[in-house]
């Protein structure tokens, strides 16, 4: 699946990955999932409303990673990375520490230890992209700021403008 991600362009294409690589891996799948984009407190890189059926990602982390020349490769892998941990919140798991310790399981099953993506779920996104968060402007969102990509598992909406 490694040539699969690097050759996703959409938040569709990853999230497809990353329902079958779970399924492979875990033996799980969860259906009718949506994605919002939303500016968060820089230190929230995405999270799942507990018992809803949406995915809210940090518009401004994900702008500053895919603005700060980084590879489609690791563009990619930070959303897989994202998306991962907040499907396996969707899927029942609760535990922070379990979700982390299962994304690198699931990272490392599908891309091996050398790949973006699993070298994001031992450490974390702002050690693998040197970000400093501190620089990026924190905002609190209102409901204004939410964008809805409706059919994640369809939509082919573009991350990188």
């Amino acid at each position: 699946m490694t040539e699969h991600l690097d050759l996703c362009e959409n938040f569709s294409d990853v999230f497809d990955i990353v329902k079958r690589s779970t399924e492979h891996s875990l033996k799980q799948r969860r259906a009718g999932l949506m994605l919002y984009l939303a500016r968060l407190p820089n230190h929230v890189g995405a999270f799942h409303p507990l018992g809803s059926n949406g995915i809210v990602m940090n518009r401004t982390v994900l702008d500053a990673v895919t603005r700060g020349g980084h590879s489609l490769r690791e563009i990619n892998s930070y959303v897989y990375s994202l998306l991962l941990q907040e499907y396996l919140h969707a899927l029942g798991y609760v535990d922070e520490k379990m979700v982390r310790k299962l994304v690198h399981q699931v990272s490392l099953e599908t891309f091996g230890e050398d790949h973006p993506a699993t070298r994001i779920a031992a450490k974390s996104s702002t050690a693998i992209f040197n970000m400093h968060l501190d620089n990026l402007k924190n905002t609190q969102p209102t409901l204004q700021d939410f964008e809805v990509v409706p059919d994640l598992e369809k939509s082919a909406r573009r991350y990188i403008r």
